[in-house]
């Protein structure tokens, strides 16, 4: 899905901007750095990076328990593949290609789908821990600690 938005977004947003609701726009930006746009001149290194992280987060699907946990899981890797993609596909040398972003909400940084899944992801993965060493240390639920 991320791909195919992305296609879609260089395809139609190359001159114009789209207005939909409220400050949510489409607006297609092309960024060779990482989160808000920091890192400029890292391409590589970020694909590098990219590449190791999916690789500790695979090997580590098998322990993952539960199915909101693998949910989040495949959303982190999902969302970072998309975007090692563009990296490695959408640039003149190995790494140095440009991340395609185009929702704009106008007051957050412009993103993508594959940011998206990675962002509800995490926070989905962190909550499942959350709840689980919550379980574990035998606290009951509504207690404060």
């Amino acid at each position: 899905m991320d791909q195919i938005t992305k296609a879609w977004a260089v395809a139609a947003l190359d001159d114009r901007i789209i207005d939909l609701v409220w400050t949510l726009r489409l607006r297609l930006v092309h960024n060779t750095g990482f989160a808000f746009s920091a890192g400029q001149q890292l391409g590589p290194v970020l694909a590098l990076v990219a590449i190791v992280i999916v690789g500790l987060l695979w090997s580590w699907r098998r322990r993952v328990q539960g199915r909101w946990a693998s949910v989040g899981l495949g959303g982190i890797i999902g969302g970072a593949l998309g975007n090692l993609t563009d990296r490695i596909f959408r640039g003149a040398a190995w790494g140095r290609g440009a991340v395609v972003d185009f929702i704009d909400l106008q007051w957050w940084p412009i993103f993508n789908v594959a940011d998206a899944c990675i962002t509800v992801g995490l926070a989905i993965v962190l909550l499942h821990l959350y709840r689980s060493e919550r379980g574990r240390s035998g606290a009951p639920r509504g207690a404060r600690g």
